[in-house]
């Protein structure tokens, strides 16, 4: 225990493949370079936040009840269907592995964004890390002089250090693409070091008498971190003005869009986890039109991101997955809408050693009568999280001890490695 602290779909393949190509620097071994020889795994987490509709987006059921207006198409993928509101991305799937049958006890909101962020099931009596906070700690890199874990649009109230502490917390960023708010200092430099010194003189004070509560706020180390940033290059990556205009257009002049371009430059700098908030998903009325809007928004942003991590050569060391709280019912309301669904569930992993082009799970093509049974061949979200921490280098089985003394593992379930490339 460690103590706390040539037909379509060959038409697409051939699409996927050089794709947006034309649109990309072409700079892959100088982006592959800044991230060092030893290429620092990372991951990037796109959050649909509010329930993402499986029926409008991953698992379409078209001409049943169930599947409402939404078509099914071709992707560049074997015998691998998506819905037709996903374009972009059926061009990509050759990289993906399609989970479909992922599972949750959990339909408030908050308790399941809290269960799929963490992997627990949430608790009164202790506030579990969320997956990025545990990489982050686990992988240090002493040449970052950014935070190691960013959450960009960020939308979730969830607390992200849990028992590992506040130090583990993201740093949020409320607009992506520019330059980040409070950096830049406002007096002259020798005035800015005075005020640090009598900073420190404060802080020190407040260490000795009130040891705990520096710990919770870290009144010390803080304003040390913030100057260092302040300083660093490295804080050219949350700007994107020296993008191409092209590539700006094709990731989507939205925030989230622009997220995943900064997702990406962040990963390049060696940053551990960044994570991009899409909101909008929680379509209790006119569920299918809500989901176009939300899929023009995504679908040109994941699709490029996965385009410009693979020219770059830095998909094999950064994951990218795209998941949310819960899905959406089967059943359509009265409103044309979809209520919260844990039942089943999708999500979409890519790089990092993941399979690709490949789906696992299945759901009934009818609503199911009385409580639904499990989707075939189920995946919980401890196995996919387990798995992520495997590819990263993190054993998921390791116990800490928590402030109360409780041993708890990182990850509740072991890997799964039928979710990865033979051989990975």
């Amino acid at each position: 225990m460690e103590s706390l602290m040539t037909d379509r779909r060959g038409m697409l393949q051939r699409l996927g493949a050089s794709g947006l190509s034309f649109l990309l620097p072409c700079m892959p071994q100088a982006a592959a370079n800044r991230r060092g020889n030893d290429r620092p795994a990372s991951l990037i987490v796109l959050w649909m936040n509010g329930g993402m509709s499986q029926l409008e987006t991953w698992d379409p059921h078209p001409g049943t009840v169930s599947g409402g207006l939404t078509k099914a198409i071709s992707t560049s993928a074997a015998d691998v269907q998506i819905s037709h509101l996903l374009p972009g991305m059926a061009q990509q799937m050759h990289e993906c592995l399609l989970i479909r049958s992922l599972h949750s006890k959990e339909g408030d909101h908050e308790k399941g964004a809290a269960f799929v962020r963490t992997g627990y099931n949430p608790e009164p009596t202790l506030a579990y890390p969320t997956l990025g906070s545990v990489i982050a700690r686990q992988l240090p890199q002493a040449t970052l002089q950014i935070p190691p874990y960013i959450l960009l649009n960020p939308r979730i109230p969830v607390p992200e250090g849990g028992y590992l502490g506040n130090e583990w917390n993201a740093f949020r960023v409320f607009r992506p693409g520019e330059q980040v708010a409070n950096l830049t200092a406002t007096v002259p430099d020798e005035r800015l070091q005075r005020r640090l010194q009598g900073l420190d003189v404060v802080g020190q004070e407040f260490a000795r008498r009130r040891p705990l509560a520096e710990q919770l706020t870290l009144q010390q180390d803080l304003p040390r971190r913030a100057v260092q940033m302040m300083q660093s290059e490295q804080l050219a990556a949350f700007r994107i003005d020296d993008e191409p205009a092209t590539l700006q257009d094709s990731y989507g002049r939205t925030d989230f869009g622009r997220g995943c371009l900064v997702a990406r430059r962040l990963v390049e700098t060696g940053g551990r986890v960044v994570e991009v908030t899409l909101p909008g998903f929680d379509t209790h009325i006119s569920n299918h039109e809500g989901h176009i809007t939300q899929c023009r928004i995504l679908d040109p942003a994941m699709s490029t991101l996965l385009q410009d991590l693979r020219q770059r050569d830095l998909l094999q060391s950064v994951i990218v997955l795209c998941i949310s709280e819960f899905g959406r019912t089967p059943r359509l309301t009265p409103a044309a809408g979809r209520d919260p669904w844990p039942g089943w569930f999708s999500c979409v992993v890519a790089g990092g050693g993941f399979r690709r082009g490949a789906v696992l799970g299945a759901t009934p093509a009818e609503i199911p009568v009385g409580n639904p049974p499990l989707p075939q061949d189920p995946i919980s979200i401890p196995e996919v999280y387990a798995t992520i921490l495997s590819q990263l280098g993190i054993d998921g089985s390791r116990e800490i001890i928590t402030p109360v003394g409780r041993p708890i593992r990182f990850a509740s379930a072991a890997p799964n490695l039928r979710l990865l490339q033979s051989g990975s």
